[in-house]
């Protein structure tokens, strides 16, 4: 019963400790990918709505369109 007990307690112990090593070594990984998947992820969705905002018809492409035309006038 003794001897049972040690290798039940053992094998316990050997799980929790390859657990926490396991934790200790991945855990900063999956903060590093997590926090890069949001940053990729949210510089997509900028990009994705300034190049909406700027889409020919869209009053700012109208807006860039006649600033230009004013400056290559005003610089002849």
């Amino acid at each position: 019963m003794g001897k049972a007990l040690a290798v039940l307690l053992a094998g316990v112990v050997g799980v929790v400790l390859v657990g926490w090593l396991a934790v200790s070594i991945i855990g900063p990984l999956l903060v590093y990918l997590i926090v890069g998947a949001l940053v990729i992820g949210g510089g997509a969705l900028l990009y994705a709505r300034a190049k909406k905002a700027v889409a020919p018809g869209t009053r700012t492409q109208r807006r860039i369109e006649a600033a230009r035309e004013t400056y290559r006038m005003r610089n002849r």
